[in-house]
């Protein structure tokens, strides 16, 4: 039977979901580049730019990575306890604010936590209300058990009126937001949860960054007393350590209670039971040494990266609370998906936007770095916006060729791409077909590039913009061929004596 006409035995609601694939950017992209993993810089995932406390210690006591696994590994024999309770108490204490283990659920990442609120929440046809854009798994987690989604945006979750959160089972909300970087108030959050409650609506909280930008504006002590507030915090990003799932949900005793129940047991396992609870037991839980140099980094090189990417030109950086900068690139000369791919040719992961609800192919999401790696980032940005001018500067110029050949006008008078243009220019050339020429008597010169470097300016080089120069040139190329040598003679006998 062919696959067309075969129908699995699955629920209808997860025959069109398709499985995240984020980890396996790095391995494809080097192999797809010839690049080795190690040698590519992923400002794809938002990850603390300090590293983890086991390559950074600060603090007491020293966190020993492989004490820890070794510890876990002398108990892979026997089956974990189940109620966690070192970890929970961890937990509790990391937060503060006189939480207690028994509001604490223990999850395997907070994609688990995600699913486990969406299983034991929603019934199929319930409606949940999801601000946006905005992370997907929300959405995932809740289409597998039937939910009606609605959206609305993210700058108008002030405004929801009663009527559709007494019609919504659940709202999500990501504080801060990913990828937008925006922080929602405390003060914001407490008038929400209490519009929620009074509407009998679960306000769900994902605090996966806060740790990385405001801790104080937390609300898990509100989950920790409230039936219908429930928060999910991560310690993947804030530690670093993507490759070991660790992440808890906060609920009232009640709810931590029947949601416990219904989670799979020894979720957890020992290695991330272990290394989570030794992270949260630093001294000054979110308000650790370590988490305090992180925040301190991450404004720095948010600043830094946010001034750099603001020199570009067509780039607009948004204000960010956190260690990611959502990027509009809409005036850019290249799209998120065109961008993404070149900077991946060249050993740079960015994040594509296009997948986030309603951003389409205009935003990218850079992570902050070290300045080091920043840096890195700006300058292969430059050598990507170069190589895509000298590839579009060769299209353009064979495209000259062809219209001059068929006696078409290629003349324009605007352009978008270079400031050398000015009002009622009607030029032959849309790029030089020189350039760079690097030639100082033309009246071009080196300038500092917006991403940093030199970049060589025809700004006050108008050999191109004379009429008969240009004929010339043209005639050249078109009875010659646009070849590198046949550039030169054009140059030699076109150019020259004008120099």
């Amino acid at each position: 039977m062919s696959e067309q006409n075969t129908t699995l035995p699955l629920k209808r609601e997860i025959q069109n979901l398709t499985q995240c694939t984020h980890g396996g950017l790095i391995k494809k992209a080097a192999q797809k580049h010839g690049i080795l993993e190690q040698e590519m810089l992923d400002l794809s995932a938002s990850l603390n730019p300090l590293g983890t406390p086991f390559e950074y210690p600060v603090g007491s006591p020293y966190l020993n990575l492989q004490g820890i696994l070794q510890k876990a590994i002398v108990q892979t024999n026997q089956y974990p306890d189940n109620r966690y309770m070192e970890f929970r108490n961890a937990a509790a204490g990391f937060l503060g604010n006189e939480i207690q283990p028994g509001n604490i659920i223990p999850g395997n990442g907070s994609s688990e936590v995600i699913r486990l609120v969406a299983e034991c929440v929603i019934e199929k046809g319930d409606i949940v209300l999801i601000l946006q854009p905005t992370f997907a798994e929300y959405e995932q987690q809740c289409r597998i058990f039937g939910a009606n989604i609605l959206y609305t945006k993210q700058e108008d979750i002030t405004n929801i009126t009663d009527d559709l959160l007494e019609k919504a089972r659940i709202l999500f909300v990501c504080n801060p937001n990913n990828p937008t970087g925006t922080l929602i108030p405390r003060k914001d959050m407490l008038v929400l949860a209490k519009r929620c409650e009074k509407n009998k609506t679960i306000l769900f909280v994902d605090e996966a960054f806060i740790e990385l930008s405001d801790p104080d504006q937390s609300i898990a002590d509100i989950a920790a007393e409230n039936d219908y507030v429930f928060v999910l915090r991560s310690l993947t990003k804030s530690f670093a350590i993507p490759g070991i799932r660790i992440g808890f949900g906060v609920a009232s005793l009640k709810m931590a209670e029947k949601l416990g129940a219904a989670r799979l047991p020894w979720n957890l396992g020992f290695v991330p039971d272990m290394v989570g609870t030794e992270l949260m037991n630093m001294d000054g839980g979110c308000n650790s040494q370590y988490l305090i140099e992180s925040r301190e980094l991450i404004k720095k090189e948010r600043e830094y990266l946010t001034e750099r990417l603001s020199n570009i030109r067509g780039l607009s950086p948004l204000p960010s609370s956190v260690n990611y900068i959502l990027t509009d690139v809409s005036d850019f000369l290249m799209d998120s998906v065109e961008l993404t791919q070149r900077l991946a040719f060249h050993g740079i992961l960015i994040r594509d936007c296009s997948s986030f609800y309603s951003l389409d192919n205009d935003y990218v999401r850079i992570a902050v770095r070290t300045r080091d790696e920043n840096d890195r980032f700006i300058k292969m940005f430059g050598e990507v916006l170069n190589e895509w001018g000298k590839q579009h500067a060769e299209e353009e110029l064979k495209n000259t060729l062809e219209a001059a050949a068929k006696g078409t006008h290629s003349g324009r008078d605007t352009c978008e791409y270079y400031p050398c243009h000015f009002d009622d220019q009607d030029c032959t050339f849309c790029f030089c077909p020189f350039y760079a020429c690097e030639d100082e008597r033309t009246g071009g010169t080196w300038i500092e590039r917006s991403s940093g470097g030199k970049v060589w300016s025809c700004v006050d080089c108008h050999m191109m913009h004379n009429p008969k120069v240009a004929q010339q040139v043209l005639d050249i190329l078109m009875n010659k061929g646009d070849t590198e040598e046949n550039l030169k003679i054009a140059w030699e006998q076109a150019v020259k004596p004008l120099l």
